[in-house]
């Protein structure tokens, strides 16, 4: 296998690198957040991966509020990015990193996660022998989600725009970040840019009037507690509509899908100092998954106006250069969410906001 060598940062006199190619049998993936469902789905998967191309390849996961148990192929670190010392350790004889650890609306910590933990772990990929591919997990609050109005579909080339809250500034900043040190090192880095990750029985719980739903809106916020605990017991599905009353297209990836992206873009030379959207071939229409579950299950709707904005990930990119295909969409993704049954020792636990 070939890894990239380059020692040395800039000063006086300072020239573009000088690749040194190494080679060697060792194939080890870095994963930072690895405790998350993305980190969980993408060991899992390149661990069991009967493709030759990850036969050899070891993880090593960085964990920090939650860990993860060892096993075979499978090391475990503890410890926060933000600390040089950790990631120097975390990075030791590394050849891949997959990017994930994130930090949500937390003033307090996102700029040491997002901006100097981040620029610890490129600076160290710059020094690394070993090092040869960078990926990073984006996401579309980079590009302003639904808060902004997109009358055309958003391809990667559209132009940054974080909406209101650290959250999406750090991810903005993730992405120039990581451009940059491709064109500054001429590092291997890739950027694939999800928009929200579903697993399991999230689906459904994004759609909850009760204190359990994941994520955003909080439908009883819009509606009042009283009326969001009747429609609660009716099992009522909140259609969100824009401010002209028509139903919003939002787009969203399964973690499963997620996962083979990123296996598609591991090693291959399409995706050098490439960004991806990853996601749905078509957003969900609030309009379209309220009929359906109307029809499928019986359950009835109500149609909730929101200041927000359909939009349309474009991920044709992807298709074309990676070879990627998604395999859920709304009708698949709806009944697996309403089909699946929670375990007594996997409760559900919401770890961030929105």
């Amino acid at each position: 296998m070939l890894g990239r060598a380059y020692s040395g940062g800039p000063s006086k006199g300072f020239r573009p690198p000088v690749h040194t190619w190494l080679v060697t049998d060792v194939k080890r993936v870095l994963v930072t957040g690895a405790a998350g469902k993305v980190g969980q789905a993408f060991i899992g998967k390149l661990l069991a991966s009967s493709d030759d191309r990850f036969a050899g390849f070891t993880v090593r996961a960085l964990c920090h509020n939650r860990v993860l148990g060892a096993g075979p192929r499978l090391e475990v670190l503890t410890g926060s990015i933000e600390q040089r010392e950790t990631v120097e350790r975390a990075m030791d004889g590394v050849t891949h990193v997959l990017h994930l650890a994130t930090s949500k609306e937390t003033p307090e910590t996102i700029i040491d996660v997002a901006v100097k933990g981040l620029f610890w772990l490129l600076e160290a990929c710059r020094a690394s022998p070993s090092f040869r591919q960078f990926i990073l997990i984006g996401g579309d609050a980079g590009v302003g989600h639904f808060f902004y109005p997109h009358p055309v579909p958003v391809t990667e080339t559209q132009p940054h725009s974080a909406y209101p809250g650290c959250y999406a500034l750090s991810k903005v900043l993730e992405e120039v970040m990581i451009e940059q040190y491709g064109i500054q090192y001429d590092l291997n880095v890739c950027c694939l840019r999800a928009p929200w990750v579903m697993e399991k029985d999230d689906f459904k719980y994004q759609l909850s009037f009760g204190q359990d739903v994941f994520g955003g809106p909080r439908w009883r916020d819009l509606v009042g507690a009283e009326q969001a605990d009747a429609y609660a017991v009716s099992g009522t599905i909140p259609v969100m509509l824009d401010e002209q009353g028509r139903p919003v297209k939002r787009n969203f990836v399964h973690v499963d899908d997620l996962a083979d992206a990123i296996l598609r873009a591991i090693d291959n030379p399409a995706a050098r100092r490439q960004t991806f959207n990853i996601c749905t071939d078509e957003p969900v229409d609030y309009g379209e998954l309220g009929a359906y579950l109307a029809q499928s299950r019986g359950l009835p709707t109500i149609g909730i106006r929101t200041p927000y904005h359909s939009t349309w990930l474009d991920n044709t990119k992807a298709k074309f250069l990676l070879g990627w295909r998604p395999h859920y969409d709304l009708q698949r993704m709806t009944d697996e969410a309403w089909s699946y049954q929670r375990a007594p020792d996997d409760p559900r636990m919401i770890w961030y906001p929105g």
